[in-house]
């Protein structure tokens, strides 16, 4: 269904197919380009990544210098937990190239981040504060912790 159905002052216009298709596919096209809801999330973890990795490695540098029996063991996680991060991000940075977005930061505010994008010929604008980047990144690092300790359950049933 087209904008033109339904519309009363084009009943008695004659109009040609060619400009209905012309219009059809210029509609679609247009719907083309607007990010969807699967893009913005991808967007935000674009944004969070970065700052997950630089958290977890102050963290590791932390335990590099404690004193703490386990710290070979906290060490080894962190990195695994790092290692994923990467991988994460990587992987997303080739899924955005392929799907034609480039994000730039732009500036931050007292509590919130902005981020300028451009996706398929669009630019548009992405916010968010800082109250939602650390759930979001609390959100993600229990994930990971989560993958970690499941990996080492599956490597321990292995080993029996």
């Amino acid at each position: 269904m087209s904008k033109l159905d339904g519309n009363e002052r084009w009943k008695s216009k004659m109009l040609l197919t060619e400009h209905v298709e012309q219009y059809d596919r210029d509609h679609a096209q247009a719907q083309a380009k607007v990010t969807t809801a699967e893009e913005r999330v991808m967007i935000r973890d674009f944004i969070l990544l970065p700052h997950m990795a630089v958290m977890v490695e102050k963290s590791l540098a932390e335990l590099e210098h404690s004193g703490n029996v386990l710290r070979r063991l906290y060490v080894a996680a962190g990195q695994l937990v790092l290692n994923r991060i990467m991988q994460d991000q990587y992987a997303l940075r080739r899924e955005l190239k392929a799907r034609n977005i480039r994000i730039v930061a732009e500036e931050q505010s007292s509590s919130i981040v902005h981020h300028r994008y451009y996706c398929r010929g669009y630019e548009e604008h992405f916010g968010m504060t800082r109250e939602v980047m650390r759930s979001e990144i609390s959100w993600r690092m229990t994930r990971y912790a989560a993958e970690l300790t499941e990996r080492m359950k599956g490597e321990k049933g292995e080993k029996k």
